[in-house]
């Protein structure tokens, strides 16, 4: 395990010498292994997700960017403006994450995110994990687990996050799951991208889940998170206390968490970002924005630098 797990998981003896290795490296072209989902959005978003040879074809992605289409009013008949979700050809278990990125998608109607979800199911069985998420003009990011029942979170706890919610059953509150707002300044959407994106790492364990962001000029970013080393092994007060923490106290992450692929996505409207887009200061309704507006989504890209996937060693 990673040495910060002695400062988040004091109850779990380790030592310093433990460390997790690179798994999977993914950089430009690498991506386009993944697996290019075309069903109909389960978050009910005005969204039709195109396939890798659609996606290559009309410019919606290349060897780094993976983009809406900016370019087309959409038909009312039609499911909905022209996006992408992939998914890892891997699942993962316990796993740190690695995220460098230059853009996320921004802007009224959009819905991004960044998260992992069970590759066998059905959801919510064997766990949702969100590392980036947000909708529509919010700034700050949205770190979230969703899980079967009997998954709780403390109020407070060693984060540098705001607790949004504590119950991560998604059968309550309409599946809003365990949440926190991160606090940090550009973690998310218009500011992320003009600061000039940044890192975002997530460290999966039996003790706890955690994520930490670090904004591009952010001078405390670990240098094992900027080189991309092949094996990591941080002192903790390099990593600092996390953004967001899930510890396993009240939640029994074996019965709630298996193997996990890894998914990019961008729908629009839907259960989350339609449903608060009227208090988004945003004009128009939410579908007529994203059928008639192609120029709006001129922002709505991810643009990823790297991502790199690391398991405990042995």
């Amino acid at each position: 395990m990673l040495a910060s797990v002695l400062l988040l998981c004091l109850s779990v003896p380790v030592t310093a010498s433990e460390s997790y290795s690179i798994a999977d490296t993914f950089i430009g072209a690498g991506f386009f292994n993944w697996t290019w989902e075309t069903f109909s959005d389960p978050t009910h978003g005005r969204v039709k997700y195109v396939d890798k040879a659609t996606a290559m074809a009309t410019n919606l992605s290349d060897s780094f960017l993976m983009r809406a289409d900016n370019l087309n009013v959409v038909p009312p008949a039609d499911p909905g403006r022209r996006s992408v979700r992939i998914s890892s050809p891997s699942a993962y278990t316990d796993s740190v994450l690695v995220l460098d990125l230059w853009h996320m998608p921004a802007g009224c109607s959009t819905w991004p995110a960044w998260w992992t979800v069970s590759h066998t199911g059905p959801w919510p069985q064997g766990g949702e994990i969100d590392i980036i998420e947000g909708v529509n003009r919010n700034s700050m990011n949205l770190g979230s687990l969703h899980t079967t029942p009997n998954c709780n979170m403390i109020q407070t706890r060693n984060q540098s996050g705001q607790t949004v919610s504590t119950v991560c059953d998604a059968s309550v509150n309409y599946n809003q799951g365990c949440g926190v707002e991160f606090t940090k300044p550009n973690s998310y959407g218009q500011g992320f991208n003009s600061n000039g994106g940044g890192w975002f790492a997530m460290q999966r364990a039996s003790c706890g889940i955690y994520m930490w962001f670090w904004s591009r000029n952010d001078f405390t970013v670990p240098l094992e998170v900027v080189q991309g080393l092949s094996t990591v092994n941080p002192d903790p007060t390099l990593w600092g206390v996390p953004d967001a923490a899930f510890p396993s106290d009240q939640c029994d992450y074996a019965s709630h968490f298996n193997a996990h692929n890894i998914v990019f996505d961008l729908t629009f409207c839907g259960d989350w970002a339609g449903s608060a887009y009227g208090n988004s200061s945003c004009p128009s309704s939410c579908e007529d924005y994203v059928d008639n507006n192609p120029k709006a989504f001129d922002e709505a890209y991810w643009e990823i630098s790297s991502l790199r996937v690391y398991t405990p060693n042995a």
